[in-house]
């Protein structure tokens, strides 16, 4: 994967007051809700990462990559967007189930997430992942931002390896978390819960028709030739194939976006493949390569031809995770076991 992201070669500390800190914080789907207090200052205290952090509803927020704008639309707060970062990796906007949306804000940059492009925007809200978007040597984290009265909020699924305040939950609860944070963040709760409950069923209905039987390997297929790039268990596609039924050959590995050998690959003898699609490699191309390797052209996946391609939005979090573990799920319910 490229290097736009923690994810893989495929990303304020604004203090409270002594009152506050002092004063029993209530929590609610993984996001904490601000006391009397800070409702009174019309400020709402969220979680960000680990770290208790005060709000106020935005109004000029950039997203970065598509994951962070579809999280915001999907929660109609178009009106509070005033524009989005998107680099090349990300497939074109107008794919997105929310390109209308899309079409009403500004493109800010096609580049990496930087300061500048945020302080030029105007922003008082920027949406990224740690080390995604959010870089220490980008020049561009929360901690600086805060000092430049920006706010930020980071995906609680690249919150597994932030160094001030990590956080760790599965990618999917990692979803739902977000969408009930930024619902608090912009007070849209009730959307928020809607979205989310959605997105839940839909899960719950595919678990509920997952394959019988011991679940089929898997290997997704990021990128790297010398060493493939592929999927831990801190990222969506862990839980896209966990659910549907599957079994990510690589599921032991407590990190995200991570580099392994191909020895490994073959000795997991994974049944299928999934392609992740982004940039400019497209998935035919990383298929084919799959095919003549010396490395992975026996490998039972290789051998059948079993490749599922994996939109790049649907693998990095964002809702159409959801989409995903559908188009998934169908495939595996498809094949001849």
């Amino acid at each position: 994967m490229s290097t736009t992201r923690s994810s893989g070669p495929l990303r304020q500390r604004a203090a409270l007051g002594s009152a506050l800190a002092a004063t029993l914080l209530l929590s609610g789907c993984g996001a904490e809700v601000a006391p009397d207090a800070a409702k009174a200052s019309g400020k709402t205290t969220v979680k960000r990462c680990g770290e208790m952090v005060d709000y106020t509803v935005p109004e000029r927020a950039v997203a970065y990559e598509g994951g962070s704008a579809d999280k915001l639309f999907s929660l109609g707060l178009t009106e509070h967007v005033h524009g989005y970062v998107m680099p090349p990796a990300n497939p074109p906007v107008s794919e997105s189930p929310w390109a209308a949306e899309y079409a009403k804000v500004k493109m800010l940059s096609d580049d990496l997430l930087n300061k500048e492009v945020v302080v030029e925007a105007k922003s008082d809200f920027v949406v990224a992942g740690w080390n995604s978007g959010f870089k220490d040597e980008r020049g561009i984290t929360p901690e600086i931002l805060d000092k430049l009265g920006i706010q930020s909020f980071m995906h609680t699924e690249s919150c597994f390896n932030y160094p001030e305040y990590p956080e760790k939950v599965t990618p999917f609860e990692a979803l739902y978390t977000d969408l009930d944070r930024l619902g608090r963040i912009f007070k849209v709760e009730k959307k928020a819960t809607e979205v989310v409950d959605g997105l839940k069923q839909r899960v719950e209905a595919v678990r509920a028709n997952a394959p019988e039987g011991e679940p089929v390997p898997v290997f997704l297929y990021d990128s790297g030739t010398d060493q493939p790039f592929t999927a831990g268990n801190q990222v969506p596609p862990n839980d896209i194939i966990r659910t549907a039924g599957g079994r990510n050959v690589f599921d032991g590995l407590d990190q995200r976006w991570t580099q392994v050998n191909w020895e490994s690959v073959a000795k997991a003898e994974p049944e299928v493949v999934i392609i992740l699609d982004y940039g400019d490699l497209p998935a035919e191309k990383k298929i084919d390569f799959l095919k003549k390797s010396p490395h992975t052209r026996e490998l039972p996946a290789v051998r059948k031809g079993n490749f599922f391609v994996l939109d790049y939005n649907e693998g990095i979090s964002g809702p159409r995770n959801v989409d995903g573990l559908e188009k998934f799920a169908a495939y595996l319910r498809s094949l001849d076991r």
